[in-house]
């Protein structure tokens, strides 16, 4: 940018109308002080300046600039149409000017003096900026010679405090400098310590790596210099880069030989223990068909006297006992109790199977959903419930498991309905990413989310831990009828397919259960 000073305006115009025609950038200013002003807020390539002006006249101006240390370089040139004469050429030259134009002013030859100056002050700028940074490089490097002479120092005090062989090598391959624990396997700074025979071809693989410029790390054994045994170490060499240059190499030999023995010993423990678990998983498996047989006989054993205690007693209520009687009071509680221990037995049978290990099949939710639905048709019209659901996924299941779940969960939003209050059960489905209950949804995740929710009596959240626990209730038997099994059956059938069950409720909001179950199993 060029600045103008002139205090008449229309030798500003002229001038500035010539500069702008060649694409210079130019400022300007009516007065030196003016001038001074802008000069300290602004860089100028050329300054064009006039040397009669009321205040400070150009050549007091020129000299407040050499005072500047940001303008002092910059080039001026004075106009003058009155100071023609020689001593006042010279009081230009010797204020800081660079040349002396007296008016008329040859538009031609000042334009080309304009241009020369210009470029030489450009010049000029560039080669201090590079001076500058000549000087910053070389302060630069200065300072990084001292601090890696300081590092290599510290180095070196820490290698010989290390309990490991430390050494360091030059660009060109050569150990210049090893620590104390280096003796103890080599003779020499210059020889690397002496290898096993079986691991000499490592020491080749390392002077491959040196010369890719790559980090070198292995397991080798060396010999011992004092008792001639071979000990278990990892050597690692890395390179030192300074400026995309490898300057140095540092490298060690850290002795693991005790922790490779105990690890040797480890192994063969731990092959003993796997031998005697995989025994062990063997009896258990026996161990394991066995309960479920016994469980089966004793469930068909308990069955059929049970069986005959029912019978027994609607005989005897039919036949013996006067209705609306004390007698039939007792004896309706009886028949009361062995139709509970007969839902209890089946619920057991159930929860026994699932022990059973079961084939994975695409089973499509939709036509498990509508099963169970059919199935409670009477109780849902009897409640007047209000059913909402979504499309249900395709997933790899066992199909009676999956009825068993539906079953549980529906039947639960039946039974804890609010009395007065129509039931609302909402069945929402979604794919998501992941198996969290947070996850997002996607539209092609791995993962199925299924919401199960009503509108009833709910639960405090304060029992949700025992919520899945076999015979847990969270009612007493007198308010609604239950074993205590169906949602740690669910909680059992969710865990086998590799899924996720929670619940959440509120007291008297009703409840909500989500399953995220995954699409494929493998």
């Amino acid at each position: 940018m060029i600045l103008i000073v002139d205090d008449k305006p229309e030798n500003i115009i002229s001038l500035k109308g010539l500069l702008t025609l060649h694409n210079f950038v130019v400022d300007t200013a009516l007065s030196g002080e003016e001038a001074l002003k802008k000069i300290l807020k602004n860089s100028y390539s050329l300054i064009i300046l006039d040397v009669q002006m009321p205040g400070m006249d150009g050549f007091e101006v020129a000299e407040a600039i050499l005072g500047f240390s940001k303008a002092k370089d910059t080039p001026i040139i004075f106009l003058s149409a009155v100071s023609t004469e020689k001593r006042f050429i010279t009081k230009g030259y010797t204020s800081g000017g660079i040349d002396y134009v007296t008016k008329p002013v040859d538009p031609d030859i000042m334009l080309l003096k304009v241009k020369t100056f210009y470029r030489l002050s450009e010049q000029n700028r560039e080669l201090n900026k590079i001076q500058q940074n000549l000087k910053n490089e070389i302060e630069i490097r200065k300072e990084t010679e001292l601090h890696l002479d300081a590092r290599v120092r510290e180095l070196h005090s820490v290698m010989e405090s290390l309990p490991l062989i430390a050494f360091t090598i030059n660009a060109e391959g050569e150990t210049e400098y090893v620590n104390e624990h280096w003796y103890r396997y080599s003779k020499t700074m210059v020889a690397f310590p002496e290898a096993h025979p079986e691991d000499e071809h490592l020491y080749k693989e390392w002077k491959a790596s040196f010369a890719a410029g790559a980090e070198y790390n292995c397991e080798l054994r060396l010999r011992q210099l004092s008792s001639g045994t071979y000990r278990y170490f990892i050597m690692r060499i890395i390179p030192i880069v300074q400026e995309e240059r490898i300057v140095k190499w540092v490298g060690t030999f850290t002795d693991i030989h005790e922790q490779k023995t105990i690890n040797q010993f480890l192994e063969v423990k731990v092959k003993e223990r796997t031998k005697n678990l995989l025994q062990k998983n063997e009896e258990l498996e026996t161990t394991n068909h066995e309960l479920q047989q016994f469980a089966w006989v004793v469930s068909h054993d308990l069955k059929e006297p049970l069986r005959k205690i029912q019978t027994f007693n609607n005989i005897i209520k039919e036949k013996f006992i006067v209705p609306d009687s004390e007698g039939a009071r007792y004896l309706e509680r009886t028949i009361h109790s062995s139709e509970r221990m007969s839902v209890l037995i089946n619920d057991l049978l159930d929860y026994s199977r699932l022990s059973v290990s079961a084939l994975f099949q695409p089973t499509d939710l939709n036509e498990i959903l509508n099963e169970v639905l059919s199935d409670f048709e009477y109780l849902i019209t009897d409640k007047k419930a209000v059913i909402h659901r979504d499309t249900l996924c395709t997933i790899d299941a066992v199909p009676s498991q999956m009825r068993q779940i539906f079953q549980n969960l529906v039947s639960n939003a039946l039974k804890f309905s609010r009395e007065g209050v129509t039931p609302v059960i909402s069945i929402n489905c979604e794919r998501v990413a992941s198996k969290e209950l947070g996850s997002p949804v996607q539209k092609d995740g791995d993962y199925c989310r299924i919401i199960v929710s009503d509108n009833g009596t709910g639960f405090d959240e304060i029992h949700i831990d025992k919520l899945f626990i076999i015979f847990q209730r969270l009612h007493s038997r007198s308010a609604y009828e239950g074993t205590g099994i169906g949602l740690a059956i669910a909680k059992k059938i969710v865990d086998k397919h590799n899924g996720l069950i929670a619940a959440s409720s509120k007291d008297h909001k009703g409840a909500s259960f989500t399953l995220i179950l995954p699409l494929k199993q493998n």
